[in-house]
């Protein structure tokens, strides 16, 4: 018999906790975003779109090794590597990425292609506004994805190939 009120009494004890949270909970104030009319406001290690970053210089840092590519689980990552020369350098390295292709439509934004990287070329920024109804515009591409060019920065020579019997 005393096991049995001692039950009884351990239940109630543990229903009135329950009911004293949910009474605080209900007495605190809500907390309401005004998007879109304000920015949302978003911590730091928050997961965006993706950013393709540029050194001092204003060269590309990507340098094409495949690596983000490799780490994602999704296979939402294409890149085409093409070689730098001396008239043409877009990036630090060797190779650059002519062509970097991330399909939103299959990415979980798991940040494995940011830990990847060894030129951290590759960064999440705050992006978020991406839906779509057709989803081939969720495919972004590198132009899409490359950050601007800091002010005072002169960009890199770009010098087109000339056509076969030309000068």
């Amino acid at each position: 018999m005393a096991s049995l009120i001692n039950e009884v009494l351990s239940n109630a004890a543990a229903i009135a906790k329950g009911m004293s949270i949910t009474l605080v909970e209900m007495m605190s104030p809500t907390v309401t975003e005004d998007y879109p009319d304000a920015p949302p406001k978003f911590q730091e290690r928050f997961r965006g779109v993706h950013e393709l970053q540029r050194d001092e210089h204003g060269l590309e840092k990507c340098v094409a090794c495949f690596l983000c590519a490799a780490a994602c689980p999704t296979q939402c990552i294409y890149i085409e590597a093409a070689e730098n020369t001396e008239k043409t350098r877009i990036s630090g390295g060797e190779r650059y990425a002519s062509v970097y292709n991330i399909d939103y439509s299959r990415c979980i934004f798991c940040g494995y292609c940011v830990e990847a990287c060894p030129t951290d070329a590759i960064t999440h920024g705050h992006g978020f506004e991406i839906a779509s109804y057709n989803t081939s515009t969720l495919v972004y591409r590198k132009e899409q994805m490359l950050v601007q060019i800091a002010p005072g920065v002169k960009p890199p020579v770009v010098h087109e190939p000339v056509a076969a019997g030309g000068h």
